[in-house]
């Protein structure tokens, strides 16, 4: 909360202090707050998303790919990817670690962190699904509500979330990238199901129960649940 300094020297001058010798190295007078969206209208178009999804002869959906850390989200992701580029549809696949190398990599892995990084892609989704994409995201995403959040973003039948449900101790197993090591050391701060939680989805629209069943299977088990609904013509 602030004030413009010309209205209240009070609410609208700050200081910064050096944490360590305690000495005031700088000081400032708010002139005005970052005006956001307030002058920004809705541009309207022609070529919209109905447009854009009947030239592709399919149905634009958002697969959220949940799970730990090595549950295997990203390699499912990938084989229902390739099973519906063969099957001639659009689609774009966002994974975790790519989109922290560019339009995420000034992000890192606290809490609030974590909730950026789902708003910033829930945003990127909802404009690939107004391209007529399919849209498949590989994210821990933890927390239910930034799901929900993304969820919200979309119309009702265009989220769909796949909850990759494979045991931490089948997770630390496989551990391709050695962080459950790193965590078990305490070289990795705010790893999730260590010291930062996973609440697991409560209604997945999709359940795959990766401790017993292989890659190729859980993606097409994918592959029928969307097909009648959204792969048709």
């Amino acid at each position: 909360m602030f004030d413009a300094y010309k209205e209240n020297s009070a609410l609208g001058s700050f200081i910064m202090i050096d944490k360590i010798t305690n000495s005031t190295v700088a000081a400032g007078m708010i002139d005005f707050g970052l005006r956001r969206a307030t002058n920004v209208h809705w541009q309207a178009v022609d070529v919209d998303k109905t447009v854009r999804a009947d030239q592709k002869s399919q149905k634009p959906v958002v697969l959220w790919f949940t799970g730990l850390s090595a549950s295997g989200k990203s390699t499912i992701a990938n084989l229902v990817e390739k099973k519906l580029h063969a099957l001639g549809k659009h689609t774009y696949l966002l994974d975790g670690d790519n989109v922290r190398h560019g339009l995420n990599k000034d992000l890192g892995f606290i809490d609030a962190d974590r909730v950026e990084n789902i708003r910033r892609v829930g945003e990127v989704a909802k404009l690939m699904i107004d391209a007529g994409l399919i849209v498949l995201t590989a994210f821990i995403s933890p927390f239910r509500a930034e799901r929900r959040m993304v969820r919200d973003m979309l119309e009702s039948h265009e989220f769909i979330e796949v909850f990759v449900d494979t045991p931490l101790d089948i997770c630390e197993q496989r551990d391709p990238k050695g962080l459950y090591k790193k965590a078990r050391r305490g070289e990795i701060k705010n790893f999730t199901g260590f010291d930062s939680p996973y609440e697991q989805p409560e209604q997945a629209d999709i359940h795959l129960h990766t401790g017993n069943m292989s890659a190729e299977d859980a993606a097409d088990a994918v592959i029928a649940k969307i097909e009648e609904k959204y792969l048709s013509s």
